[in-house]
């Protein structure tokens, strides 16, 4: 390509959600409604994990750290959305961009890491329940999980490079809410050929292998629970996995209705909605999960509202 003469882009502009003020109004409750249950729904788990010494165990550091990573995610894209459903011009920076896309990326590719985590923790669990102590010990925890978080880094630092290392010149409106990979590479005026290669080489063998390896699991739990002979074990055994299988099997659906779909059901539109779920909803929604499929949190939520209500002097039977 000759360069002689090419427009280089400096900011973008957010192209997200079309419709009549009262429309964006609408959007705008919404999102923020949504946005504020994540806060107070992930914060909430973050704390009751800290302070109640009954769950200070594996499962659920690694669930603090999900916990964390969802609301880091949501807090990257949800604060531009409201704005841009408040004002016309919609414009997002390079920097700006590009420092969106890399954090949505170490945060996401953190939690698919910490889900796949989490399957092995509950394969330890109900497999191997006399080595659960020392297979997964505190500092094996925190080892995982720096590892999660180094993955995490690692994986998006390509990303974002590939990405950005393209020339944008045709036009700066982004198909999107947010600066994700398909429209800024939709958008460059380069040979994305090579960047579309590194990311979906990098992006499929973190998906398949976590995918991989959350299926083989819960095969051997599987196989484990209907050995067990008490009903009542089998019954603990499931409980303590349907929370867990809940949040990752929404999270991978919608990751492979993004990404691993054919080409010629592709739709821009529909690519839109799917990673605003997977990015905005998706962290609102796993709080509630853990809340309400998993009987020890709670137990402990519960309990900890009981000990709020006797502070300001009510019933005491909400111990």
């Amino acid at each position: 390509m000759d360069n002689k003469n090419v427009s280089v882009i400096t900011e973008f502009i957010l192209q997200g959600f079309r419709g009549n003020p009262k429309m964006q109004f609408i959007l705008f409750t919404i999102f923020l409604l949504v946005y504020a249950i994540t806060i107070l729904g992930n914060l909430g788990v973050i704390l009751l994990i800290s302070t109640k010494p009954q769950l200070h165990k594996p499962m659920y550091y690694f669930l603090c750290n999900l916990s964390f990573v969802d609301l880091c995610c949501s807090s990257t894209i949800s604060p531009k959305i409201l704005i841009d459903l408040l004002v016309e011009g919609k414009r997002i920076s390079f920097g700006a961009c590009a420092t969106q896309l890399f954090l949505i990326g170490i945060f996401g590719d953190t939690g698919c890491v910490l889900l796949t985590m989490m399957a092995y923790d509950r394969y330890v669990a109900i497999c191997n329940p006399l080595l659960y102590r020392t297979l997964m010990s505190k500092k094996v925890c925190q080892q995982m999980i720096v590892v999660a978080y180094c993955i995490g880094l690692m994986d998006t630092i390509v990303y974002t490079s590939s990405t950005f290392r393209l020339i944008f010149c045709r036009s700066n409106v982004i198909n999107h809410f947010f600066c994700d990979i398909p429209p800024l590479l939709m958008i460059s005026c380069s040979d994305t050929y090579i960047s579309e290669i590194v990311i979906i080489v990098i992006a499929s063998f973190i998906e398949v292998s976590g995918i991989a390896m959350i299926l083989v699991s819960y095969v051997y739990i599987l196989a484990t629970i209907l050995r067990m002979c008490s009903a009542e074990g089998r019954h603990k055994a499931f409980s303590t996995c349907a929370s867990h299988l809940t949040a990752a099997g929404i999270y991978h659906g919608t990751i492979l209705f993004m990404y691993f779909r054919p080409s010629s059901s592709y739709s821009i539109d529909q690519d839109k909605w799917a990673s605003l779920f997977y990015t905005v909803v998706i962290p609102m929604l796993n709080p509630l999960i853990y809340s309400l499929r998993n009987k020890e949190v709670k137990d402990a939520a519960t309990k900890s509202m009981g000990n709020i209500w006797i502070f300001k002097g009510n019933n005491p039977r909400y111990i």
